[in-house]
């Protein structure tokens, strides 16, 4: 039985290699809980939340990285955000059911995959922008790690019912090898390809390793939990009726009987009647709390989802 929802780095020494693990349960359970995605959709997404997870792990920042995928097929927005404390939130939006999972099927041949990192702090925001080359994300990243980092980089995604996972490894620099075997990266590679998407999903990291490695020589280090986390919340959503004033309120409520704000990342649904409004502006908490809402396939008003501000579809 392996534990549950979890990052963890190793390093395979004797092939001069550095490798992530990621393994989500509870997380992709609860990002999937409130929207209906068709099963193509369903595998992308999934794809995207270890990809973003595994990216993240192999940087050092104090922030979020946000991997978000656009395009004219029938998925036009996957958009996954991953923190440095493991919090990971994420959607896609789709207009019809694509017939595969394949990149140019699903997002179109114009799609473009956008990385950014974010700092909390004083730091100017990196983003790369990638072609969707491939059939499918890893096969992207991949291309990613090698234009912007020009390390030798493999991923292995799977996805299953419960689970979402994968693993990344990568060819250490130069100046960071100490076995300098000839053959090391590509006897990693291939002992790599021996993976299965169940053993991916089912296998604890210690299992996984030894059987690829077992005749390597490989450090494990201590796992870092990842959980589903979405920053919304009631207050941002007063926040955001505050900035349209208690007259533009006011007149939602009298034309549509109330304000619906659906939350773009987790489509939490914040409800508010003539009470809840009056209350708003005179300083005083609201009643309603959020409730889960069922997304429809094609959203209307739909907003670009953000970490800062309370992204929502207004009704």
């Amino acid at each position: 039985m392996r534990d549950t929802d979890l990052q963890q780095r190793f390093m395979v020494d004797s092939c001069d290699a550095r490798g992530h693990l990621v393994q989500l349960d509870e997380t992709w359970r609860e990002a999937t809980a409130r929207t209906d995605y068709p099963e193509t959709v369903r595998q992308i997404l999934g794809e995207a939340f270890v990809a973003a997870t595994l990216l993240a792990s192999t940087i050092k920042f104090d922030g979020k990285l946000t991997l978000q995928v656009r395009g004219d097929g029938p998925i036009h927005l996957l958009v996954v955000q991953v923190t440095n404390e493991g919090n990971v939130r994420g959607l896609a939006r789709w207009s019809t059911t694509p017939d595969s999972s394949a990149l140019q099927v699903a997002f179109g041949a114009q799609a473009r995959m956008i990385i950014t990192i974010e700092a909390n702090k004083n730091a100017e925001p990196y983003q790369g922008i990638v072609a969707l080359e491939g059939d499918n994300l890893a096969a992207a990243l991949q291309t990613y790690f090698h234009t912007s980092e020009q390390l030798p980089t493999e991923l292995y995604l799977a996805v299953s019912e419960n689970s979402a996972a994968g693993m990344l490894i990568q060819k250490l620099p130069a100046e960071e090898r100490t076995y300098h075997d000839a053959d090391g990266w590509q006897r990693a590679r291939v002992l790599c390809e021996t993976l299965t998407d169940e053993e991916l999903c089912n296998e604890s990291a210690e299992t996984l390793l030894h059987r690829i490695f077992h005749e390597e020589r490989v450090r494990l280090f201590d796992a870092q939990s990842v959980q589903f986390h979405c920053s919304c919340s009631r207050e941002r959503t007063d926040g955001m009726l505050h900035g349209l004033g208690k007259q533009e309120v006011d007149d939602i409520i009298e034309e549509q009987g109330g304000v619906e704000i659906t939350c773009e990342f987790c489509d939490a649904n914040y409800s508010y009647d003539t009470v809840d409004a009056a209350a708003l502006f005179k300083g005083l908490p609201t009643s309603e709390t959020a409730v889960d809402s069922a997304s429809a396939e094609t959203p209307s008003n739909t907003t670009t989802p953000s970490g800062d501000s309370n992204s929502g579809t207004l009704h």
